[in-house]
């Protein structure tokens, strides 16, 4: 149990994406800090959502058909372990994203048609942890993101701000991580709570609305700051519980151009706080095999949402199995995530509504103890 079952809290949410929270892919989990020994890993999957609206009798109820695409990721985590009591650990991983796209043509959405939205980023951090004999440790490091976006304002909804369009270029920023665990490897308990730092990026941006450039200069977005609490016990022989708590301010992640602003008043986007919660349960069945089981929950919201993030609220279930042979490890998960109901909205007044959308999430993590 020790060797398969220690750290199936992580796995279990990194093997497969758990797509939660606006534009959170991933949770920015820190369990590699607590494999055993010097330790790589590496991971891929790839997320299907179908998410798909109808517009509001006013606009002709035309179907939106499916506006997200389908998204790959890639991860990368190494841990050095110096001493019994101090590690050191890098990560890359790709925790904020989008791919949104309103189809045109004939039939389409007449209130949104043509609205898109395409957010890419990279975070990279560095971390150090020290575990005080008394199984108490601290962990924190600094995280540096490089983050990129373009949004397209198309659609009857949008009247005077219909072919605007905003082009944030690459920028870097960087940001820290604080936290505190504590561990008893005998039953392969432990509790860590990680504080995210919100990162701050001014992006060079350039305005347009109908071709015509309107505006350019520089937009400050932050990434939003975030608590997360992970904790896995041992519960019986070859058993083990896990689950996880996270919070992010999202009401900080603004997107405000400044022609956009003086124009309408308002910015881009405007999200609710999220708090995500995760249980489940781990079971070793041979010397080379376990597997898990999850249940995720992310209370809805208000019911009008932005059109580039048009979902409120979520359920998911997860299903991981792990194959370990002597050091490798390989872990290999799926996710059905039930996305809340929401209707996307512009000037506080519903245009489309969304029902009955889902995604899916598959995925594969490699890891190597040394």
């Amino acid at each position: 149990m020790k060797h398969l079952l220690t750290g199936t809290a992580a796995l279990m949410l990194t093997a497969a994406p758990v797509f939660a929270g606006a534009i959170e892919r991933a949770p920015q989990s820190l369990g590699i800090l607590f494999e055993e020994g010097n330790y790589v890993e590496f991971s891929a999957g790839r997320v299907s959502p179908d998410v798909s609206g109808r517009d509001v009798a006013t606009f002709g109820g035309n179907s939106t058909g499916n506006i997200a695409a389908d998204y790959n990721f890639i991860g990368f985590g190494f841990k050095q372990q110096f001493t019994d009591n101090l590690s050191a650990a890098f990560i890359i991983e790709q925790p904020f994203g989008a791919d949104i796209a309103y189809p045109t043509g004939p039939g389409a959405s007449v209130a949104l048609g043509g609205t898109a939205v395409d957010v890419d980023s990279t975070t990279y951090t560095a971390l150090v942890r020290y575990k005080f004999d008394n199984n108490f440790g601290i962990h924190g490091g600094v995280r540096g993101s490089r983050a990129s976006g373009t949004v397209d304002l198309r659609g009857a909804a949008y009247a005077g701000m219909n072919g605007y369009s905003a082009h944030l270029s690459g920028a870097w920023g960087t940001g820290y991580v604080l936290g505190a665990s504590w561990e008893k490897p005998e039953i392969a308990a432990r509790v860590s709570l990680t504080y995210n730092s919100p990162i701050e990026h001014d992006f060079d941006t350039l305005e347009t609305l109908a071709t015509a450039v309107i505006g350019s200069g520089t937009t400050t977005v932050k990434t939003p700051r975030s608590w997360t609490l992970e904790g896995q016990t041992g519960v019986a022989a070859d058993t083990l519980v896990f689950g996880s708590i996270r919070w992010v301010n999202w009401s900080e992640f603004r997107v405000d151009p400044t022609m956009f602003v003086a124009a309408t008043g308002e910015g881009l986007v405007d999200l609710e706080d999220t708090t995500t919660y995760t249980l489940g349960v781990g079971r070793k069945f041979t010397e080379n095999w376990s597997g898990a089981l999850s249940f995720g929950y992310e209370k809805s919201g208000r019911r009008l949402v932005s059109p580039l993030s048009p979902s409120t609220g979520r359920k998911s279930v997860g299903l991981a199995a792990i194959y370990t042979q002597d050091n490798l490890k390989i872990t290999t998960g799926i996710t059905y995530i039930k996305l809340g109901d929401a209707d996307a909205e512009t000037a506080d007044t519903a245009r489309t509504e969304f029902r009955d959308n889902d995604a899916w999430g598959i995925g594969v993590k490699v890891g190597y103890s040394f």
